[in-house]
Formats: structure tokens, C-alpha cells, sequence
């Protein structure tokens, strides 16, 4: 196993790395930042220290994608599943969560929150809020964060909002039905205005997307990683990046 700091890792990282220059590359990049408990587990850690681990592993990949010029990332931090664990845990997730946000948007990223904030805590939404209110991002990185995130939730989110849209207007029910429309959805799920992910990176061995841009994803790439996100390196990256780029996307065709 090369370690990190080797001669070799540093070749490696780089040979890649120039390889990747004649590709283009992902505009919209979605990660599903799994195995933070199991990495604890395995280190001896708290559960709490896992979360952290993970936190900063966060900030850490944002810089990697804006030095390769990726102007688009979907970071999912906290699913509806995920509200169901301990009250304990989810304490400590919610002021980690709070402390990466603000740590990204010191970074000079746009942040845009990504799911349904009122299923957060009261004082979790208001704090972000705030962060973001005093944010003056350089938008040359914009940062989805999915926080209370569920593709379900979000497909059924929209087209309430859709629904709402068009009777607001006064069609009757008939017409309402004829304004759904894959357009018209998309144009009320969370990251409307946005592109699709071309390619989505789950770390820890999981290969499901546990209903990660379930609308957005039906034409995106999928790369699976058995290392748990903590231990997730810069190289884990770029290789997935390659193997993206050598692929031949046939958007369901």
C-alpha cells in the first residue's frame, strides 16, 4: 500500500492529474459522503469524531474540485433516513453540519441548501440562515449542500409546488394536469436552474444511490468507492474522474 506522502503517491497523483487536461471534465459532480461511523468503528473513534473526520474531508474535496475547474457539487450530508438515529448523534451532526457550511462559505463558495428545511430543527435553519445572509462568495464554486435531503421527498416536494403554482392561476383540474410535465417538474425540484450530475461518486462500498438526485441522475455516471469517505484522498478522485471521462455516455440510449 503506497502511503501518502511516498515519492511514488505524488508520481501517481500527478501523472493522473495531466492525463485528465485533454478530458473535459464533470460540470456538475454529485458525492454521497458515506461510511463516517463505520471509519470511526474501525479507528477506534467516536461516532461524533467520524462526523468531523468526514466535515473536513468536505472542505477538503471542494478545494480539489476547484483547482480541476468543476464549478458544480452536490455534497449530501444528512438524508430523511438519517433523521431517524439517535437524538445524541443527530445533535452533534446538526452543529457540525452548521460549523462546515460556514467553513465553505469562508472557503468563498456558493452555498445553496439542498432539501426540505422544514423537517431541520428551528435553530439549525435560522443559523445557516445566517451564515448565509453575511456570505460574499466569489461563486467560482457552487456548493449544493443536501441537508434533510430525500429524492422521494424532493419529486413530491415539486410537484405539491407545481400544483399549487398552476391552481393559484385558477385552472380547473383538468388543466392542471396538462401543465405536468417533466419540464415543469424539473423546473420546481431543489436544483432547478441547474445542470444535471453527470457523475456521482458514493464512497464506503455502497453501490445504491439510496435516493441521492433520484430525477436528475437518470442519465448520470456512477462511480463507487470501497474507502470510507475520512480516508477518501485526492488520487481516489482523480481516478474517478478518468474513469468517467473514459467512458462513452449514451444518455439511455
Amino acid at each position: 500500500m503506497v502511503d501518502d506522502d511516498s515519492l511514488l503517491y505524488r508520481v501517481y497523483e500527478r501523472r493522473l492529474t495531466r492525463e485528465l487536461e485533454s478530458y473535459e471534465l464533470p460540470q456538475h459532480l454529485g458525492v454521497i459522503v458515506d461510511g463516517n461511523r463505520r471509519w470511526a468503528k474501525a479507528s477506534g473513534a467516536t461516532t461524533a469524531e467520524g462526523h468531523r473526520v468526514g466535515a473536513a474531508k468536505i472542505v477538503e474535496f471542494l478545494t480539489w474540485c476547484e483547482d480541476l475547474h468543476i464549478p458544480l457539487v452536490t455534497v449530501w450530508m444528512l438524508s430523511t433516513d438519517n433523521l431517524s438515529r439517535p437524538p445524541e448523534e443527530l445533535d452533534a451532526l446538526y452543529g457540525i453540519i452548521k460549523d462546515t457550511v460556514e467553513q465553505i462559505i469562508d472557503a468563498g463558495y456558493c452555498v445553496r441548501l439542498t432539501g426540505s428545511a422544514e423537517i431541520l430543527p428551528e435553530e439549525v435553519r435560522g443559523a445557516i440562515g445566517r451564515i448565509q445572509e453575511d456570505a460574499e462568495p466569489d461563486s467560482r464554486l457552487t456548493v449544493n449542500v443536501a441537508i434533510g435531503y430525500g429524492g422521494r421527498e424532493e419529486i413530491v416536494d415539486a410537484v405539491r409546488e407545481l400544483v399549487l403554482d398552476l391552481g393559484s392561476r385558477g385552472l380547473d383540474p383538468e388543466q392542471i394536469a396538462a401543465g405536468i410535465s417533466i419540464d415543469s417538474i424539473t423546473e420546481h425540484l431543489y436544483t432547478r436552474g441547474q445542470p444535471d450530475p453527470d457523475l456521482i461518486i458514493r464512497t464506503s462500498g455502497e453501490q445504491r444511490l439510496s435516493g441521492f438526485l433520484l430525477w436528475q441522475s437518470v442519465h448520470s455516471e456512477y462511480w463507487f468507492c470501497e474507502t470510507y469517505w475520512p480516508g477518501f484522498r485526492r488520487v481516489d478522485l482523480l481516478r474517478a474522474l478518468r474513469d468517467f471521462c473514459r467512458r462513452e455516455r449514451r444518455f439511455g440510449s
